[in-house]
């Protein structure tokens, strides 16, 4: 038997070398590799439906990644001593990839499609994240399923001054600049990280520098399929279409969407007018239309609003809810909301409204969090929770899924910048529940979380807040226009989703998802600048309803005080074998209760 793998390598930098390499582990799957660097070694695995699901009609991919405990010598602290369900730091990973994967796929293309990524082997230096998209997209390299390009991710880091890609973890800690980016050879597609009051100019550096290192990752897997000989892709049943039955949507619909989209309705008054024109086109149709097109009338609908409002948007510079490209909606927030939380605030953003508390806890309540390679506690917890009703709909709670996950981390990863330090003797707790939402429910997240904080008493040296962008761009003439504050209607049916947070000083946290091939400079920068002032104009509604933090926390919150013994009564304090000090710190007994349940037992 042949286990004889092919391999291609390069350097990442200072002299690291990673190693891609396939045909020697998982050779049933549709493509497999592993990626190298230091002890660290992840192995990716792709495998494709070779035809959709009957009726299927959106693109089904799976994209998970998860870390063996073993390939770090340890064994998992669960009762059940085995890897359970995804930590919340292996979902974030896995929607890095995702985000990053999903826009490579045709169209047309709705075959399921599973990816998966396992850290097999740890480095305690090497941090895996960085390594997982590469490792992914280079199993869809060397496989016969249908991408449009090849990608990778990597980690930018500003430490000392200087860019450094995929630093290791003991020069991470010194990073003042933190992000993820993902790329093709030619266009940025995937932002997401943190940083310490950067500014707009200093973010582009680092996207430029990430841009670079990823042109030779993309070149590295184009190597290793032409060693393979894996250039040829798969063919696939394409989904059936009508275009006698589009033209005839386009002509009856088109005008009436438009008088819709110029209304300036709120959001769900639009979704019933547009809900309106499907029921008109079902009755213009007639009952006769044949059962294969029946499920083309919806989509075709979709796709002419879709193309109705967005040139609407880039010939009118007219936009759902009647503003202008660069405003904000209307602002309303109030902290000390609630009479028991620690802290507590309501911000309200046009059709978009968070209540968040903060909660003040000892040390005890510290969250302990588990990777292959560390455990750490952290002290500061944030919780963004998105019911149903939110958005006026009926479905089943669940728990918190890979989205809520997702946008909490940006939230938490942004206020964190402005925590105070170690030194800090609480614990930290926010949770937002959104209680409406039309866009950007995470930035209302940030805003809340801010307000929330000061409203306890927790000393952050300054408010911060958030707004999200996006994009309408045009290919037949190159027009293209940026959106401040965008609604979920933009969201869905634009090319960008944006998210930046900050002070007045710099940049604290951006998420951004391109959808659509080439994102120039020019565009970033216009983004940018534009979400720069919409933050500004946010901050300064802040910092009218909270000016500063509480000098004390508020009187439900618990106390803490520093007690200094002289060390000749230390041993007093302790006791024999620790007794005293024990007791103390104890849970108290409620003695009545217990004489209670003992007569009742008697």
């Amino acid at each position: 038997m042949n286990l004889t793998p092919t391999s291609v390598k390069f350097d990442i930098g200072d002299g690291r070398i990673v190693t891609i390499e396939t045909g020697k582990l998982a050779r049933q799957a549709d493509g497999a590799v592993t990626v190298r660097l230091g002890n660290a070694v992840l192995l990716a695995t792709v495998v494709a439906s070779k035809e959709p699901k009957p009726g299927q009609s959106f693109f089904p991919l799976t994209v998970d990644y998860n870390e063996k405990f073993a390939s770090a010598g340890r064994i998992p602290g669960s009762f059940f001593k085995r890897e359970g369900r995804l930590s919340d730091y292996e979902v974030l990973i896995s929607r890095l990839i995702d985000r990053a994967l999903r826009p490579l796929f045709p169209d047309d293309y709705l075959c399921e499609v599973q990816v998966l990524v396992t850290l097999i082997s740890s480095d305690n230096e090497v941090v895996p994240d960085a390594l997982a998209c590469l490792a992914a997209s280079a199993a869809l390299a060397v496989s016969d399923v249908p991408i449009q390009e090849i990608i990778s991710e990597v980690r930018v880091a500003r430490i000392d001054g200087k860019y450094v890609i995929n630093p290791n973890r003991t020069d991470l800690a010194r990073a003042d600049m933190d992000f993820i980016v993902g790329a093709t050879e030619k266009n940025i597609m995937m932002v997401e990280g943190e940083s310490k009051e950067c500014s707009e100019d200093d973010m582009i550096a680092a996207i430029e520098a990430a841009h670079a290192a990823i042109r030779v990752q993309v070149k590295a897997q184009e190597e290793l399929r032409d060693l393979v000989n894996a250039g040829t892709k798969r063919e696939y049943t394409k989904p059936y279409a009508n275009e006698e039955l589009k033209a005839k949507i386009v002509a009856f619909a088109s005008e009436k969407i438009l008088n819709v989209a110029k209304s300036a309705l709120s959001k769900h008054d639009r979704s019933d007018a547009f809900s309106a024109i499907g029921k008109e086109l079902t009755e213009f149709l007639g009952e006769e239309l044949p059962d294969e097109d029946k499920p083309l009338v919806g989509k075709y609908l979709h796709d002419v609003e879709k193309e109705v409002i967005r040139n609407m948007i880039l010939d009118q510079k007219t936009r759902l809810d009647g503003r202008s490209l660069d405003q904000v909606r209307p602002l309303a927030m109030e902290t000390d909301y609630l009479p028991s939380p620690h802290g507590s605030a309501l911000f309200t953003r046009g059709e978009t409204q968070s209540l968040t508390t903060v909660t003040l806890g000892t040390p005890e309540d510290e969250l302990l969090i588990e990777s292959a390679a560390v455990s750490n506690y952290v002290k500061f917890i944030l919780h963004y929770n998105f019911p149903p009703f939110s958005t006026g709909e009926v479905k089943p709670m669940r728990g918190p899924g890979r989205r809520e996950v997702g946008h909490g981390n940006l939230a938490m990863r942004s206020l964190r910048i402005m925590m105070p330090g170690a030194d800090y003797a609480y614990t930290v707790r926010v949770v937002s529940d959104i209680l409406e939402s039309n866009g950007s429910s995470s930035m209302a997240t940030v805003c809340a979380g801010s307000l929330a904080l000061m409203d306890a008493g927790v000393p952050l040296p300054k408010h911060i807040s958030g707004v999200a962008m996006g994009l309408i761009s045009r290919s037949s003439d190159g027009a293209w226009a940026v959106l401040t504050d965008i609604l979920g209607d933009e969201d869905h049916l634009g090319d960008m989703d944006f998210k930046v947070t900050g002070t007045r000083d710099g940049i604290c946290g951006i998420q951004m998802d391109i959808k659509v091939d080439g994102l120039s400079m020019d565009v970033m920068r216009k983004a940018l600048e534009q979400a720069r002032a919409g933050r500004l104009h946010i901050l300064d509604a802040m910092y009218e309803a909270q000016p500063a933090y509480r000098p004390e926390p508020k009187p439900q919150a618990p106390r803490m005080e520093k007690l200094i013994i002289d060390r000749e009564f230390i041993g007093a304090v302790i006791g024999p074998g620790g007794k005293v000090i024990r007791r103390s710190s104890a849970k108290p007994v409620l003695r009545s209760t217990s004489k209670k349940l003992v007569k009742k037992a008697k």
